[in-house]
């Protein structure tokens, strides 16, 4: 395969000898031949793919909680109806509980560290994750059913706010099942 070398900031990653030089390939990448994972590399490959995955979603739920909790302080709360009241309630304890979930493995993680369990904390922060992602995506249609609900008519909200939690439900969980099944199949 044709290399090209081109001079920047970069050590050389193989031996660190302090050279200044990258070589980039070009051309079609060459695969490497797969070796099988072992256990130790798949639980600590799966570990690291549920830190990204709280880092997005804590994210999200740390805006959408911190949002919820300024609405309260606003002069327009007041004059929020009783059921909308009610709305509000509910969105803010979901969102509390969304973002106890999603916070979770980092608390387990702190807590196990060193204990060798690491299977076991993969698979409840993996669980953690999921309850967190429903309980998200519930704050996510109740923020939207208070706000549409002072935009349009409330029959109208509430079936846009359905509409989305069937778009909820179709991305997040009957896609991942589908693909899920179908790989299940091919093995």
């Amino acid at each position: 395969m044709p290399t090209m070398t081109m001079t920047d900031p970069y050590t050389c990653p193989s031996c660190s000898c302090g050279q200044n030089a990258r070589t980039v390939a070009v051309g079609p990448p060459q695969l490497e031949e797969e070796r099988p994972e072992t256990a130790r590399e798949r639980v600590n490959r799966k570990w690291n793919e549920v830190l990204q995955e709280t880092r997005v979603a804590q994210t999200g739920i740390s805006i959408l909680f911190g949002f919820l909790l300024s609405v309260a302080f606003t002069s327009l709360f007041g004059e929020l109806s009783g059921l909308d009241r009610g709305i509000y309630v509910v969105t803010v304890v979901l969102a509390a509980l969304a973002t106890a979930s999603l916070i979770a493995p980092v608390s387990l993680h702190r807590f196990l560290s060193g204990l060798r369990v690491k299977d076991e904390l993969v698979d409840a922060a993996a669980r953690l994750m999921v309850c967190g992602m429903v309980l998200l995506a519930l704050t996510i249609c109740g923020t939207l059913l208070l706000i549409l609900r002072t935009a349009v008519p409330s029959l109208l909200a509430e079936v846009l706010v359905g509409g989305v939690m069937v778009w909820f439900g179709l991305c997040w969980y009957v896609l991942p099942w589908m693909i899920r099944r179908r790989a299940g199949r091919r093995r």
